[in-house]
């Protein structure tokens, strides 16, 4: 896709891809209500995310494989403190069924992918990292209106702020990935 968006202005390539990773996580959250879509939802809009990266050097996303082991690593802790909200709970853990798990698989890396992989460095480009960190926050808590209740809306934005500042801070985009992934399985 950033072929096609390369000679295009930075503020257009970035509302473009925001606009396209807006409307694949709302027709992903409106498909997956009925019945029976749910996993072909998931896996599909996690597919379509995904998408928004072809083109895009593995750098310029925070995808390089320098010290791999420590991004691995700090990607656990991040879905460990993305998990601590439900540590808390009194009830018992749910446990996914397998096709379900599969598809929460891959709609988190999508979604990382596509918000804290493009979306932020399109941003990024445009305005530094204040602007990329506040509008993934705020465009990532914007996807998840139409799939999470209202009250659950600020911990959805905590979580994307949380993924975002160790986008900047790290330059990484596996701990993201890796963190979202365990949050995604647990929750």
């Amino acid at each position: 896709m950033i072929s096609a968006l390369k000679s295009i202005h930075p503020a257009r390539r970035a509302v473009l891809v925001a606009a396209y990773v807006l409307l694949v996580e709302w027709s992903r959250a409106l498909i997956q209500d009925e019945p029976h879509m749910a996993v072909a939802a998931l896996v599909l809009g996690g597919a379509a995310l995904a998408l928004v990266v072809a083109g895009w050097p593995a750098e310029r996303l925070g995808l390089g494989t320098s010290r791999l082991g420590l991004r691995v690593l700090g990607g656990l802790a991040l879905g460990a403190v993305l998990l601590l909200p439900a540590a808390v709970r009194s009830t018992a853990v749910p446990v996914l069924p397998a096709g379900l798990a599969m598809a929460a698989v891959a709609v988190s890396i999508g979604e990382e992918l596509a918000f804290r992989g493009a979306l932020y460095a399109a941003l990024d480009e445009l305005g530094g990292a204040p602007l990329a960190i506040i509008g993934t926050t705020v465009l990532w808590t914007a996807a998840h209106a139409l799939s999470h209740p209202p009250a659950f809306l600020g911990a959805v934005a905590a979580a994307g702020l949380l993924l975002a500042l160790w986008r900047w801070a790290c330059r990484d985009l596996v701990g993201p990935v890796i963190g979202h992934v365990v949050a995604d399985l647990a929750l």
